[in-house]
């Protein structure tokens, strides 16, 4: 089974309540392959970066089973970057810096091995790069999913529509659900979006868990409490990547299914809030992610 993952690859700096990194690996697309990566192979990453980026990161994720054919390298220029920080709840946070770099003139090329993946999981991106991306495949996956934010909504509603009308899953939070649809309710909201082409719809909730709706079935997976949280960045394209890579490793795009895959995914977004950026996510083994698991299994057992 292959995963297809586009998305940004970047640096960032971050400062929460547990202290500051800075220039740290970050990026949608870097969570997404590095998550998904512990579940299938190959994951296949379109991206771009400058020259700055470091080669040992880049061999980690090849080490990892990520293909990085479909990653732009762009000599004499520098990656994404993004400095925000963190309020104390972590729930919220405000951006401190945003340089495009390169992904200011960024054209998705996909190499011809990537045009016939079996799963593809559209990072946050301009929907007219997701597009692009979709155009480019010579034949549909057997799941697309997408991940998207508010401030697309804002500028490019139109050019969101069209690609949500391609896709099979939606993952947004539970703001941006209200903002899509102009429902308040979350049940009204999820009727509002399957309307609009998505079957399922994942509304993440940070430290509140995730919903799974899908013709009118609705599953909760809660988040697992954590005694501390240093780094909330990229937890939810890691729970993207953990629930597209389990959906890949087993095959199976059922409703049931999913629900285990939502479980995958929060297991491991609670990894990746341990430390700053990608770190806790290196190492990791089968049998930790099955614990972790077992973790949320029990949570909700009753």
């Amino acid at each position: 089974m292959s995963l297809l993952t586009v998305g940004t690859v970047a640096f960032d700096d971050i400062e929460t309540p547990s202290g500051r990194a800075e220039k740290v690996v970050g990026g949608a697309c870097t969570y997404i392959s590095l998550a998904a990566s512990y579940f299938v192979k190959p994951v296949r990453v379109v991206s771009v970066v400058g020259d700055d980026f470091p080669h040992e990161t880049l061999e980690y994720l090849r080490h990892r089973g990520v293909d990085l054919e479909g990653l732009q390298i762009k000599e004499g220029e520098k990656s994404f970057f993004w400095a925000g920080r963190y309020h104390k709840s972590l729930n919220t946070r405000d951006t401190l810096d945003t340089q495009l770099n390169v992904l200011a003139t960024f054209d998705p090329v996909l190499p011809e091995s990537y045009k016939q993946s079996e799963y593809l999981m559209l990072g946050n991106l301009t929907p007219m790069v997701q597009m692009q991306v979709l155009e480019q495949l010579t034949h549909r996956p057997k799941l697309v999913a997408l991940d998207t934010m508010n401030f697309w909504m804002d500028i490019a509603m139109d050019d969101l529509r069209k690609v949500l009308e391609k896709i099979d899953v939606l993952t947004i939070n539970d703001e941006e659900a209200r903002q899509l649809s102009g429902e308040h309710s979350l049940v009204h909201a999820a009727r509002a979006i399957h309307k609009m082409g998505p079957k399922y719809l994942i509304i993440k909730k940070g430290e509140h868990g995730a919903l799974l709706f899908h013709r009118g079935q609705i599953f909760y997976a809660p988040a697992l409490p954590l005694a501390e949280v240093t780094d909330p960045t990229g937890a939810g394209d890691t729970f993207a990547g953990g629930f597209m890579g389990y959906i890949a490793k087993t095959g199976d795009i059922s409703f049931e299914n999913m629900k285990r895959a939502v479980v995958f995914g929060s297991a491991m977004a609670s990894f990746c809030v341990e430390k700053f950026g990608i770190e806790r996510l290196k190492g990791l083994t089968p049998a930790m992610i099955e614990n972790r698991v077992e973790e949320f299994a029990e949570l909700v057992k009753f």
